[in-house]
């Protein structure tokens, strides 16, 4: 796949989660989702804030890095999501809603420019141009699981369709296997662990060592939604159908942390 494909993929996703809020009635737009302090228009104006800044940072780097020193300057420990979301939080869901497709049509016109082989500036290093469209569509993925999440217990009967647009965040969550470890301070496993996922259309996907060159790593067996779940932290590995076999893959599945940011940890199990 190349950048046009991810690009693709990206506003298909931003669509879907878009069918699914845009019917929500004004209290529903209100209800908490996991996301500790967020709700559900919280999730969007996240998704709004970083759309925007991703257009920012593609067509204008030099103002997208003055933003990012505003935002460290003025962090507030007692609020931190205020410099990302108050602007939003006095919105209602009618001009929220509208705020989000302005910005996620910026990131889809700034991207139309990119080419596989350009980096762009974000808030740790730069990234290259197709994992970095990758990470925005893993954050409407991700963060769409948590409104789905919540409205389900609210007792909204949510059914969102598994695509095999996941491929780009289960590839994403093999890749930062290291990254799970290193942004901890530990050091990254060197045994080697296969990943044989089922695509949502019945394809096979896989990462790592084959079975050939090996034919008893550890490994990860499953569907992909459920190994995608897991590394955005969505769910504890228990709480999945996954067949996690060796202690390095096991640890791995208990820790893994695909997205940046200071390491976290995911659910608890049957939580």
């Amino acid at each position: 796949m190349d950048i046009t494909d991810v690009r693709r993929d990206l506003l298909a996703e931003q669509q879907a989660l878009d069918a699914i809020v845009a019917p929500l009635r004004l209290e529903q737009w209100a209800l908490p989702t996991p996301s500790p302090r967020w709700t559900v228009a919280d999730q969007i104006g996240h998704l709004t804030y970083f759309d925007r800044t991703a257009a920012q940072a593609i067509e204008h780097p030099a103002e997208f890095t003055a933003g990012v020193e505003r935002l460290l300057a003025t962090a507030n420990d007692s609020d931190p999501d205020a410099f990302t979301l108050n602007e939003f939080r006095v919105m209602e869901p009618a001009p929220l809603l509208a705020a989000w497709r302005t910005g996620r049509q910026q990131l889809a016109d700034a991207a139309a420019g990119l080419d596989d082989v350009d980096r762009v500036v974000w808030y740790g290093p730069s990234m290259g141009a197709k994992s970095f469209l990758t990470a925005r569509l893993m954050e409407a993925w991700a963060h769409g699981q948590d409104i789905v999440d919540a409205l389900n217990s609210a007792g909204i009967d949510v059914d969102r369709e598994a695509t095999d647009r996941l491929r780009h965040i289960a590839q994403l969550g093999y890749i930062t296997r290291g990254w799970t470890y290193a942004n901890r301070g530990l050091d990254v496993p060197d045994v080697p662990v296969r990943v044989s996922l089922s695509s949502p259309s019945g394809e096979q996907w896989e990462f790592g060592p084959s079975a050939d060159d090996d034919p008893a790593p550890e490994s990860i067996e499953g569907p992909a939604l459920h190994f995608c779940l897991v590394t955005t932290q969505r769910r504890h590995v228990d709480d999945t159908d996954l067949v996690v076999t060796g202690a390095s893959a096991r640890d791995w599945m208990e820790r893994a942390q695909l997205f940046a940011g200071p390491p976290t940890d995911g659910p608890a199990a049957r939580s």
